[in-house]
């Protein structure tokens, strides 16, 4: 099984990141404050506007190290990666393979989905029922399982779509009955992205950037190229196949986020509000966010389909590994991931 390593997250919007031997230093005002080596670093997030030296980068991109570039306010700018380590033949099946997709495919993805956001709802009802007087969230769950139902009824790709859609309504519709502190600076409406224009939108958006990035450097290291998807539509820039896979994978984000609410790590003051209504995290707040993510990543869980204890940071990793196993037809379905 492959070891997990740490994430760099540079947050500090004056550090400069160059090489040093084996070494990625990172700088502000010529002043050292820190130096890892390369040996402990599977991935940088960087969110300052000075960048790094192209020695770094060249660096990194022989060690394998992907540098992602994102705006203070989370939005992901650019990626450096280096050569792929993909055998062409995966890619040309790959790429044979989703060109027209498997109903099956897609049916299994959003079944997955949705699925995992019954299991959030599900859990936070089992723990305090007493916020279900309404009812509101027992038919959530039931128009989930409907929805779960209705997805293989039809091989439609708009079908599955907007079944897709339907789910994501029910659940986004109590998303707000699941937060149980601070709900007076913590309270959601609906979902908005771009920009953001609440807190809990605001740390939803950044993790999903954050993970779906993690999704895409996993799907490159085992050769299959990100962009090449079979559920989202292929546009120039959208790595499509990790936005598939990060699907099945939200409920962990969405857990995440409920729990800095809840337990009051997050506080109002961890966000700017700018004059157009957007809301981001500030720069306290993404470095306890951070944090508080790779704490989450080291910690352990058994992987519903291996039926192994890994580290939750290593799950992008065993789904690309999985559905390169598809792919090459090692493996006749691709084994959603379900959270249990």
């Amino acid at each position: 099984m492959r070891k997990l390593l740490n994430t760099l997250y540079v947050t500090n919007e004056n550090i400069y990141m160059t090489l040093d031997g084996e070494n990625v230093v990172c700088k502000e005002n010529n002043e050292v404050k820190l130096r890892l080596p390369f040996s402990n670093v599977e991935a940088i997030f960087c969110f300052s506007y000075l960048g790094c030296s192209p020695a770094l980068m060249g660096k990194c991109a022989d060690y394998g190290i992907p540098i992602n570039f994102i705006s203070p306010s989370g939005r992901f700018l650019a990626r450096v990666q280096g050569a792929s380590h993909g055998n062409v033949l995966l890619r040309k099946r790959q790429y044979e393979l989703f060109s027209k997709p498997p109903a099956l495919l897609r049916q299994n993805t959003v079944a997955a989905k949705l699925a995992n956001t019954k299991s959030v709802v599900k859990r936070t009802l089992k723990d305090y029922p007493q916020i279900d007087e309404d009812g509101k969230l027992t038919h959530c769950i039931e128009r989930l399982d409907g929805c779960i139902k209705s997805v293989y009824i039809t091989d439609d790709y708009d079908g599955i779509l907007g079944t897709e859609g339907n789910g994501a309504k029910a659940y986004f519709d109590v998303f707000d009955s699941l937060i149980l502190h601070q709900k007076d600076d913590f309270c959601f409406a609906m979902r908005s992205k771009r920009p953001p224009l609440d807190r809990v939108n605001a740390m939803l958006s950044f993790i999903y950037t954050i993970f779906t990035r993690e999704y895409a450097a996993a799907l490159e290291s085992v050769g299959l190229d990100s962009y090449m998807g079979f559920y989202h539509s292929l546009r120039p820039g959208r790595e499509s196949l990790a936005c598939d896979l990060v699907e099945e994978g939200r409920c962990i984000v969405e857990r995440f986020v409920l729990t800095l609410i809840n337990l009051k790590i997050i506080k109002p003051e961890d966000f700017d509000v700018q004059v157009s209504g957007a809301v981001f995290l500030n720069d306290d707040g993404r470095k306890k966010v951070l944090s508080k993510w790779q704490e989450k990543k080291r910690s352990t869980m058994t992987h519903p389909y291996l039926k192994q204890k890994i580290p939750r940071g290593l799950l992008p990793y065993v789904q690309s590994n999985l559905l390169a196993k598809y792919v090459r037809g090692e493996i006749s379905t691709y084994p959603s991931f379900l959270l249990k």
